[in-house]
Parts: structure tokens; sequence; C-alpha cells
């Protein structure tokens, strides 16, 4: 069971890296690519997308169980906030379909994975002998 969290935790990490970095590249592409430049949403999503990663790294190194919970649910919060602008920004036209679905995934798998690991972690609580 430790084995599978584990395996599961270090798909996390480098899919919050990649969705990080995709965060990023679109921030640059919107505020200094695009002919009509967007700074707002996109300066959100880049907060957001990337403070995913960065809780789930510092998860790592969580001072007991509940502080790692802790963190993973920080960054599930975040991950939904991402996909919050990601709506925002397919509703104003600044993503395409596809551009929309593929981030829209990303984000809902992070979700996904970060829910999952919440839950299991809650529940090894719970079961744990005082």
């Amino acid at each position: 069971m430790a084995d599978a969290l584990k395996n599961r935790e270090n798909i996390l990490h480098q899919k919050s890296l990649a969705f990080a970095y995709r965060c990023v590249n679109l921030y640059k592409y919107l505020v200094y690519e695009r002919p009509d430049k967007e700074y707002v949403m996109s300066r959100q999503l880049l907060k957001s997308g990337t403070s995913i990663g960065a809780n789930i790294r510092e998860s790592k190194n969580a001072q007991s169980p509940a502080d790692f919970i802790s963190k993973l649910s920080i960054a599930l919060k975040e991950a939904d906030e991402s996909q919050y602008w990601i709506d925002l920004l397919r509703f104003g036209n600044f993503l395409s379909d596809r551009e929309f679905e593929s981030l829209n995934n990303d984000v809902k798998e992070l979700i996904a994975l970060l829910t999952s690991i919440i839950k299991t972690e809650k529940k090894k609580q719970i079961n744990q002998p005082n």
C-alpha cells in the first residue's frame, strides 16, 4: 500500500510541475505575444497554477501526517482556483477549445490525484492506533 501511495505522489509531483510550466508559458503568451493582451486572469492562473506544485513539494517535508494533509489540501484549493481561471479565460475567448480542453483535463487530473491521496491519508489517520 505504501508503494502505491509513493507512486501516486511521484506522478503528482511530475504532473504538477508540468502544469506549472504550462501556466508560465500561457502567461507569457497572453501577456507578451497575443495581440489583445490579457493581464489579470493570466496572472491569477500563473499564481495559482504554480502554487499547486509548490505546496505539493512542501508536503514532502511535512512535520506530521496532519501537516502533510494540510499542504496537499492547500494544493487542492489552488488547483480548484486554477480551474476557475481556465474557465474564465475560455469564456473570454483567450483560449481555443483545444487549449481549454487540454489545460482543463490536466487540472482535473491533478484535482483527482490530490483528492485521492488526501482521502487515503485521512483514512490512515482515523485507523491509526493511539
